[in-house]
C-alpha cells in the first residue's frame, strides 16, 4: 500500500520540482520510504534523490511497507533487463501462487514482494496479466521498449487513480489534492457531477470527478499512453462483469460453496508482515470477518476497532461486545462529541479531497485514527457486502419487481406483506410503485411526493444553462426480469460502492493504514451475482440469506438472526441540532454566496424547517455544509 504519482511531458523538461511536489502531497500514504524515476526516452534513472536533468516521464512512489519490509521492496521497481518499471499501490493477495506459476515457466525472483510478481506477470502475459490478480491495485507501468505508459486500476476500483491531461502532457496521482498543486490543473467545477452530488448524494462514478480538469480511471480499466511524441491515450476496459443465467444449485450447496470462497478470501487478505486488525460495526458483515479471522488463526492477537454512538437508536455496542467476547479480541472503541466534528472538519475535507455523503465518514475517520494510535497497520473491513447481498432496504422493492416481472404475483404480494412487517421497511410499497412507473411519470410522482428533481434550494437555471438535465441517475426503470441483480450490479459499479471505497481509502491512508475488503474479489462477487435472487433476499424477507447460512457455526446466531439494519450510522440529526448556531453560520457565510448553484435563502428556509421538525431530515444538510467547506479549502471555481 502506498501513494503513486507521475507526470508525462510531450517534450523533455527539467521541472523535477513538480515531481517532488507530487511526492510531498502523498507523504501520508507512504511514510516508510520514497522513490523517484525519470526517463528521457532512452535511459531510466531511479533514486531517493535526483538531480535536475531533462526527462519525459517521471514516476513517484511513497511506500507503506506491508509485504517484504526489506530494501528489496523499494520502488520504483524494474525488471533486470531494464524494460519495465512500475510504481504500485495496493496488494496482490495471490502473489504466492502466481510466483510459483511464474517460476514454473522459468522466471526467478529476488524478493518476497508482490510488486516483483506483478512485473514478472506483466513480462510473461502482458496487459492480460491483470485478470489473474486477486487484490486491490492501481499502478503505473512504463514499457521502455514499446514506449508506453500504462495506468491500471483493479476491477472494483478499491484503489484510486486520478489523472489530469494538460496542454503538453498528463499528470496522475493517488489523490486529487496533489494534482491541484500542479500549475496546469483547473479547479473549475463539473456542473453535472455537482448536481448529482447535491440532489442525490452521488460522488464517485464513471470517469469524471467533481472537478472538470481531473478524471478518475474507471474500475476494471487501464489507460494506455503512447510516448511517441503525441502522448495519445486510449482507455481500455479489461474487466467485464459476467451476469450469467442463475446457477442451477441448491440453497444448501450455494451456502457451502460461499463459505469456502469467503474463508479463502479472508485467508488471502490476512497475508501481511505487519500486525492486522479489523473494523467492527457489530453488523453481519464485519462480525463475519472477525469471526472468520479467529477461526483461521486461533492464536492471532486480534484487535477490533469500533465507533460507538451515544444514541440508542443507532448504537450497535451490544453486538460489538458480543463478537469481541466470542472471538477473544482486544476491543477498542471511539465515542464522538458533536463539537469534535467541527474542530476536525477542515482536516477531514483535506483528507477526502472531494465532498462526501454523511457524517458517518467522520466516524470512520476516527476509527482509523484509533487504530493508528494502537499501532495497527492493516485493517480488514466489510465494504461491498451490502451491495452484493442486498443489505440496503431499497433492494427489497427490486426483488418484488423481479417477481412481478416474472409473473409470480402471489409470491410478490406475499413478500411485500412480509417486508412491510419488518423494522424499517414501512414504505416498501412506495419503493415498489416508484420502480414500476414509466420514466416519463417519475418526475411528476417525485413532485407529488415532495421530492422534486430541482428543489427550491437549488438554482435550476444555473444547471440548465450549463447543459445539465435534472434526472434520476439510475438507468433502471419499469418491469425488468432479475431487477434485483441489475440493481446490485448498479450499486457495485456506479452508485453506492465506488463512493464507499473512496471514503475508506482516504480515511485509512490519512493515518497510513492499509484497509482490505475481503468481500470484493471477482470470483466471490460473480458467484453471488450468479445465484437465484431468492437465495440473496429470501421469500420471508431475509436479506443476505445465503451468506447468513454460510456463516452458521462461525458467527453467533444472535448476530445472524438480527432483523434490524442500522448500518454504520451516526446520530446526525442530533448532532446538527446541538450544533445549530454553527450550522446556521455556515449557511450564512460568504463562501455560500460564491456558489451560484445554490439559493442561500432556500437553504436557510429548508434548514430551519428541518430543525423545527416541519420537514423530514436527510443527508442534504450535510451536503450543503460539506460543499461549502470543500469550496473554501480547495478554492473551487464555479464560473
Amino acid at each position: 500500500m502506498c501513494g503513486i504519482a507521475g507526470v508525462v511531458f510531450e517534450k523533455p523538461t527539467e521541472q523535477l520540482r513538480q515531481l517532488f511536489g507530487l511526492a510531498k502531497g502523498l507523504a501520508h500514504r507512504g511514510p516508510d520510504d520514497l522513490g523517484f524515476l525519470i526517463w528521457d526516452g532512452k535511459e531510466a534513472k531511479r533514486g531517493r534523490q535526483l538531480s535536475e536533468q531533462p526527462f519525459r516521464v517521471g514516476l513517484v512512489h511513497r511506500r507503506l511497507s506491508i509485504l517484504d519490509l526489506s530494501e528489496g521492496g523499494w520502488q520504483p521497481m524494474g525488471t533486470p533487463d531494464g524494460r519495465y518499471f512500475v510504481v504500485f499501490n495496493g496488494e496482490i493477495y495471490n502473489f504466492v501462487e502466481l510466483r510459483a506459476e511464474l517460476e514454473g515457466i522459468g522466471q526467478t525472483f529476488c524478493t518476497r514482494s508482490d510488486t516483483e510478481v506483478l512485473l514478472g506477470a506483466w513480462k510473461a502475459w502482458g496487459p492480460s496479466s491483470v485478470r489473474r490478480f486477486v487484490g486491490m491495485f492501481a499502478f503505473a507501468l512504463l514499457d521502455t521498449e514499446e514506449n508506453r505508459l500504462y495506468l491500471v486500476r483493479d476491477p472494483f476500483g478499491i484503489k484510486p487513480l486520478y489523472y489530469a491531461p494538460f496542454s503538453g502532457g498528463l499528470v496522475f496521482a493517488s489523490e486529487t489534492p496533489p494534482l491541484l498543486e500542479f500549475p496546469r490543473v483547473s479547479r473549475k467545477i463539473h456542473p453535472d457531477r455537482l448536481y448529482k452530488y447535491l440532489r442525490f448524494g452521488l460522488t464517485d462514478f464513471g470517469g469524471d470527478t467533481l472537478l472538470k480538469g481531473i478524471k478518475q480511471l474507471p474500475p476494471g480499466h487501464y489507460l494506455r499512453v503512447d510516448l511517441d511524441g503525441s502522448n495519445s491515450a486510449e482507455l481500455v476496459r479489461y474487466w467485464e462483469w459476467n451476469l450469467r443465467e442463475s446457477l442451477s444449485i441448491s440453497f444448501g450447496e450455494a451456502a457451502q460453496h460461499l463459505r469456502i470462497l469467503f474463508l479463502d478470501s479472508v485467508r488471502l487478505h490476512m497475508r501481511s508482515d505487519v500486525p492486522i486488525g479489523a473494523a467492527l460495526s457489530g453488523g453481519i458483515d464485519s462480525s463475519s470477518i472477525v469471526s472468520v479471522m479467529r477461526h483461521l488463526e486461533p492464536d492471532l492477537e486480534l484487535h477490533t476497532f469500533s465507533f460507538v454512538a451515544e444514541s440508542e437508536e443507532v448504537s450497535e455496542e451490544r453486538y460489538v461486545d458480543l463478537i469481541t467476547q466470542t472471538a477473544g479480541a482486544h476491543i477498542h472503541k471511539v465515542r464522538i462529541r458533536p463539537s469534535e466534528l467541527v474542530n476536525d472538519l477542515d482536516s477531514l475535507i483535506k483528507a477526502q479531497g472531494e465532498p462526501f455523503g454523511s457524517t458517518s465518514i467522520y466516524a470512520q475517520h476516527r476509527v482509523f485514527q484509533l487504530a493508528r494510535e494502537v499501532g495497527i497497520k492493516v485493517m480488514l473491513d466489510g465494504q461491498g457486502a451490502d451491495e452484493l447481498l442486498a443489505g440496503y432496504i431499497n433492494f427489497d422493492a427490486a426483488r418484488v419487481v423481479s417477481l412481478i416481472s416474472s409473473g409470480q404475483l402471489s409470491e410478490a404480494l406475499a413478500l411485500l406483506y412480509r417486508l412491510s412487517r419488518l423494522p424499517g421497511r414501512k414504505g416498501v410499497w412506495k419503493r415498489v410503485l416508484a420502480r414500476l412507473l414509466p420514466p416519463a411519470l417519475q418526475p411528476i410522482a417525485r413532485n407529488l411526493a415532495g421530492e422534486s428533481l430541482v428543489p427550491r434550494w437549488l438554482e435550476g437555471r444555473w444547471f440548465v444553462d450549463r447543459g445539465v438535465d435534472p434526472r434520476s441517475p439510475s438507468k433502471l426503470s419499469g418491469l425488468r426480469r432479475e431487477r434485483l441483480r441489475l440493481e446490485l450490479l448498479e450499486a457495485l459499479t456506479e452508485t453506492s460502492l465506488p463512493m464507499l471505497l473512496r471514503y475508506e481509502d482516504r480515511n485509512s491512508m490519512a493515518y497510513s493504514i492499509e484497509s482490505r475488503v475481503p468481500f470484493l474479489t471477482p470470483n466471490l462477487a460473480e458467484f453471488i451475482l450468479g445465484l437465484p435472487e431468492g437465495y440473496i433476499l429470501s421469500p420471508n424477507g431475509t436479506s443476505k440469506a445465503v451468506f447468513k447460512e454460510a456463516m452458521r457455526g462461525l458467527v453467533p446466531d444472535k448476530i445472524l438472526d438480527r432483523k434490524d439494519k442500522i448500518g454504520f450510522a451516526t446520530p446526525e440529526l442530533e448532532w446538527f441540532r446541538s450544533l445549530a448556531p454553527w450550522v446556521e453560520a455556515q449557511l450564512k457565510g460568504d463562501v455560500l454566496g460564491s456558489i451560484p448553484a445554490i439559493r442561500p435563502d432556500g437553504i436557510l428556509q429548508e434548514w430551519r424547517e428541518v430543525l423545527e421538525g416541519r420537514r423530514p431530515f436527510d443527508f442534504r444538510v450535510w451536503r450543503w455544509i460539506n460543499l461549502i467547506a470543500w469550496t473554501r479549502t480547495f478554492g473551487v471555481q464555479y464560473g
